[in-house]
Order: structure tokens, then sequence, then C-alpha cells
């Protein structure tokens, strides 16, 4: 997979304006606009003049993640900044997802941002949407498919690459055996992060199933596993919910382990502050939400294609720990990180 940085001379620029809501059947939907606004943090800027157009973002999102709120509110912001309402729609389910993709090109919307974590369902109706003329953009997951489905452009992190780097890192702390908790089997996503850190970390990895939907069994899993084995001293988690549910597991569970995870929200960052999570790696959700609006906005209105086309746009790696976590907090108390 290709690594490049994010480009310097992008910045995100929140939202302003007012739009009406339209619903789209699915989880939950929402428009850009007044809301917009409130979410993203009241940061004030202009507002595009071009022709009004709709936008569908589809994800993979389980209901009540922080970390998707965090994407939703980058799309939100670029949707007002760019005149462009904004048809928000998830579910966890790769089947129901691709109903939703198909929901919004019946719709005949204007661009389609869609997760790929289960590529392979969503793949016929993706080329559906694309044979419709609609332009397509990925974000989050499916950085090893987007050129192959056509997509105009990628934005997210690497993956393979990002757990890799979290297991060069653990080297430094002192661990011999780390367990990767992975909370939703066959997630490509998640499969990359976990095999990243067993490339790299020069202890032993072991991998453990949760139901990432049923937070009293992921506590129960994690604390019978430390109990069961007590020489783990890592507990690797990938996402923020899970990393703050396996803290009451490491300390129900007597164990000594500690803690370091994938992605960020207010209570994990305060997690950080306090020294009960080690670190995070840090994907800039909200990044990616407002470049996956933006682009489709920039390609429709001057025929743009951000990476070129041909690369990824990359959004993380990047770690969150004792030595920058105070200056993370501040954007992560309004949600934005």
């Amino acid at each position: 997979m290709n690594r490049m940085s994010l480009p310097r001379s992008r910045r995100i620029v929140p939202a302003v304006a007012a739009a009406a809501a339209l619903a789209l059947a699915g989880c939950s939907s929402s428009s850009g606009g007044k809301k917009a606004e409130e979410s993203a943090g009241n940061v004030s800027a202009g507002k595009a003049t071009t022709p009004r157009m709709t936008i569908a973002m589809v994800t993979h999102a389980p209901s009540g993640d922080t970390f998707w709120d965090t994407i939703r509110k980058g799309a939100e912001a670029a949707a007002a900044k760019d005149n462009v309402k904004l048809i928000y729609s998830n579910d966890e389910t790769a089947g129901d997802q691709a109903n939703l993709v198909q929901n919004a090109i019946d719709q005949k919307v204007d661009g389609i941002a869609v997760t790929l974590a289960k590529p392979d369902t969503l793949k016929a109706v993706v080329a559906k949407a694309e044979k419709a003329g609609i332009p397509v953009v990925g974000l989050n997951a499916g950085l090893s498919v987007w050129k192959q489905q056509g997509l105009l452009s990628f934005f997210g992190q690497d993956e393979s690459v990002s757990g890799q780097a979290l297991g060069t890192k653990l080297n430094g702390t002192g661990a011999k055996h780390a367990l990767c908790v992975i909370q939703a089997q066959g997630d490509v996503n998640l499969e990359e992060r976990c095999a990243g850190v067993k490339k790299t970390f020069s202890g032993k990895t072991d991998i453990l199933y949760v139901n990432g939907t049923d937070m009293p069994s992921v506590k129960s899993t994690i604390t019978a596993k430390l109990k069961q084995d007590s020489s783990i001293d890592e507990v690797v988690t990938l996402g923020a919910p899970i990393a703050l549910t396996a803290e009451q597991a490491v300390s129900e569970g007597g164990s000594k382990a500690k803690i370091a995870t994938f992605d960020l929200n207010k209570d994990l960052v305060s997690a950080i502050q306090k020294g009960t999570i080690q670190f995070a790696v840090d994907q800039q959700p909200y990044l990616q939400g407002y470049l996956a609006v933006d682009s489709l906005w920039l390609y429709k209105a001057n025929g743009n294609f951000s990476g070129g086309g041909e690369q990824p746009v990359l959004t993380g790696p990047a770690f969150v720990d004792k030595s920058n976590v105070d200056q993370v907090a501040k954007f992560a108390a309004k949600g934005t990180r």
C-alpha cells in the first residue's frame, strides 16, 4: 500500500449556514446546515455560491459509537460550507449498507461517499452508482480496493501501516505479551490493524474477538482472558469505547496489563491525561468526513481529483500520548478529535 502525507494546502473550514433536513432510509440521517455549524464547533467561514447539490454518505458505523459521530461532524461542516445537502445513513450489516447505497442511487444524488469495510458485498452497488454517472469516493475503510472498484478518491489511514507503527511503539514500553481485541470479526480495517501489530511487535501477540455492540460482554470476555493468562501485560484495543471498557476489565481481573488503543474520543483523551491509557493512534476521523464531502464538491464544481485519482489521501496514523494530549483535548471536548 502507498504511504503519503496529507497535503499541507488542505485545511478544515467548518460551517456557517443553515439547511433543511432530508431523510434517507437507514439507521440515521441528517442534513448539513445549522446543526452542522453547532456540532462542528461554531467556527465561521465563507459559504460556496455554487449550485446546491446533494451528497449521500453511507457508512458501516454501529449506532452509538463516538468515533463515527466525529466523522459525521466533519461531513456536516463541509456540507454547510460547500452549499451541499448531506444525507447521512449507516448500518453495520454489509447487506443493509448496500441497500442504503441503492437508496441514494434511486434518489439521484450528485455524489456518494461510502465506507468499504466489507468491499465484496458493496462492489455491485458501487458499480451501479458509477454506471448511473454518480461519482463515488471512499473513506475510512477500503484503502486496498478503492481504485479496483473505480472510486475517485480515498480518505483514511493505511491500517496495516498504523498497526505496524503501534507494534513498534510497544517495543519501547517493555511489553512482552499483547492481547489485540477485535470487536467485529471480518472487518478488514480491524483485522489489518492487529496483523500489523503482530508483524512488528517483538513480543507475543494473541487475538481476541469480542462483540463490540455488547459492552458488558466485551468486559467479561476480556476479564476472563486476563484471568486465564496472567502473562498478558498489554491490551491493544481498536476503538475508544473498547479501550475504556478494557480499562474496567483490567481492574476487575486484577491484571497489571497496560492499555494502548486506536482512535480517540473525549473520555479516551481524559484517560490518557490521567495515565490509565498509554496512548492512542489517531486517524483524524473529522478530517475523513470533511474531505470526503469536500472532494465530491470540488470534483463537481472544478473537476478536481483528490490524490490525483491515483493515491489515497492519508489522514493518519498519528500518536496521541502524554506529550501532546493537552493540545488535542480542547478539540476532543468539542467532539471534533
